[in-house]
């Protein structure tokens, strides 16, 4: 005779919102009454603010389930340390769950705020959820709290919201918080010197709000930057609100000018350190094409003009920090390589600008793009030389050429051509024959990163000069640079690191 088995119960993640019972939802209180069982998470104290919120929906008939974690932020001597010891817990906590759903009763295991994020109750959904039917119900989380509380808006239109764990090392915090227009910096508590420093580094304390305990008992809302880091607790986080119709900060006695670096094409180019210069600035000023590759931001004024201006546009630049103006000199790829940060500095030695401070921020130069598209024909000795004759002349650029050729150095050509200049090219090619064997291989790279972008490896002897322009870069093998073709029938160009004895 077979014994009838009960059907499987029901799991629920049950969001409460940030604290406030208030801000629970109606679905949330639904769930709570039809459960057979309460679940929970606490620490060893038993005190749970989960419960708490929901406390007046709690029946007497309810079947608790307190789930104590063995640790919080103090050691443990479990073999497996910390992530051992959770691990093990959670394991036992879902089993605990899956013994009441396999008796068919309702489970409702209640989350602070929302239930999958950076929640408790995730570790036993990703446990439990693929065996029975759950339902997830979304809270209030404390981030939105927070920008409620603080009465400003939290990102607006196009800006880009990064919210952030207090608990990641302190560079990729000043890093992230640097390259995004508004951020949230949650887990402060112990964390919170070092996010304090991590905002400082970034160059947006003086922005930073402070939200403790939203919405709770003990709310608290201050300037970052006079908080205190002993009075911080865990339950608080620090935020960046939008930047759109902020406050500018008035003008200083004297700004700064930071030359930047776009890389070869657009944002997937730009660092971090970049991308936070750029929406730290007062003015923009740059060549409009390269302008045109940074996202408009509110506050900012746009300053484009023509290529071939760049000692004036330096000028200007330095012009606007004498007036306390943070200006970034826009420029494409690395500016210290054929670009703008030699002009701008050139410019700035002069008397008048001495005081002015000038940083110079690294980037992506076309030559590195280009060889990473081909695979790594720069893996040895290279030099790299540019073929424009408009600042030094050819006699010049012809004598680098061939003693770079005849010392086997690979060879990267920046400005190859444009539309007045048209010889350059094949009169190289001609120089480098001199040197090198007609099939040495030829990576040529228009428009890398771009919509236009087309990458070939070509023999030395079938250089088309024709089909070389000012946005196409040139790299020239040595006698080690190899070419093979992979199973997915593309070529790929190397040159060894190690170069044969003579």
């Amino acid at each position: 005779m077979s014994v009838e088995q009960s059907p499987k119960g029901r799991l629920y993640g049950v969001g409460l919102g940030p604290g406030d019972p208030s801000l629970m939802t109606v679905r949330a209180v639904e769930i709570i009454a039809e459960a057979d069982v309460i679940a929970y998470h606490s620490a060893r104290h038993g005190r749970s603010i989960a419960r708490s919120i929901a406390a007046k929906h709690i029946r007497e008939d309810h079947i608790e389930e307190r789930l104590v974690y063995p640790v919080t932020t103090e050691t443990t001597d479990h073999p497996g340390g910390y992530k051992g010891a959770m691990e093990e817990f959670y394991a036992e906590a879902s089993a605990r769950l899956a013994a009441h759903l396999d008796a068919g009763r309702t489970v409702a295991v209640l989350a602070e705020g929302d239930p999958l994020f950076y929640g408790s109750y995730m570790h036993m959904h990703k446990r439990l959820a693929d065996r029975y039917d759950t339902e997830v119900i979304p809270g209030v989380t404390s981030v939105s709290a927070a920008a409620a509380r603080l009465g400003t808006p939290l990102a607006e239109g196009e800006e880009v919201l990064t919210i952030l764990p207090g608990t990641l090392p302190e560079e990729e915090l000043a890093a992230r918080l640097a390259s995004t227009d508004a951020a949230v910096v949650m887990k402060l508590g112990r964390t919170f010197t070092k996010v304090r420093s991590a905002l400082e580094c970034s160059g947006r304390l003086a922005e930073a709000r402070y939200v403790e305990r939203a919405t709770m008992s003990g709310e608290r809302l201050a300037e970052l930057a006079d908080v205190e880091a002993e009075s911080v607790p865990y339950f608080s986080v620090a935020v960046l609100p939008s930047q759109v119709d902020a406050e500018r900060p008035p003008p200083r006695e004297r700004g700064e000018v930071v030359v930047v670096g776009t890389g070869p094409a657009g944002p997937l180019w730009l660092t971090p350190e970049t991308r936070g210069a750029l929406a730290a600035a007062d003015d923009l000023v740059g060549y409009t094409t390269y302008l045109d590759r940074v996202p408009e931001r509110p506050g900012q004024t746009r300053h484009g003009s023509d290529n071939r201006v760049e000692s004036e546009r330096a000028e200007f630049a330095l012009d606007l920090a004498r007036r306390g103006r943070r200006v970034a000199v826009v420029s494409g790829g690395d500016p210290g390589v054929f670009a703008m940060a030699t002009a701008v500095l050139e410019v700035a030695s002069q008397k008048e600008y001495a005081d002015v401070p000038v940083r110079v921020l690294p980037g992506v130069t076309a030559a590195n793009a280009a060889a990473a598209r081909a695979g790594a024909p720069l893996g040895h000795d290279y030099a790299a030389l540019s073929l424009s004759d408009r600042l030094k002349p050819w006699e010049v650029i012809a004598e680098r050429l061939s003693a770079a050729a005849s010392a086997d150095l690979v060879l990267a050509l920046y400005n190859p051509g444009s539309r007045s200049r048209t010889w350059q090219v094949g009169k190289a090619r001609e120089l480098l024959l001199e040197h090198r064997a007609p099939d040495t291989p030829v990576v040529v790279a228009r428009d890398v990163g771009g919509s236009g972008e087309r990458v070939r490896i070509v023999r030395l002897a079938d250089l088309d000069p024709a089909e070389v322009d000012m946005r196409t870069i040139l790299l020239i093998g040595s006698s080690q640079t190899r070419v093979v073709r992979r199973g997915d029938g593309e070529e790929t160009a190397w040159t060894p690191r190690r170069y044969p004895e003579t």
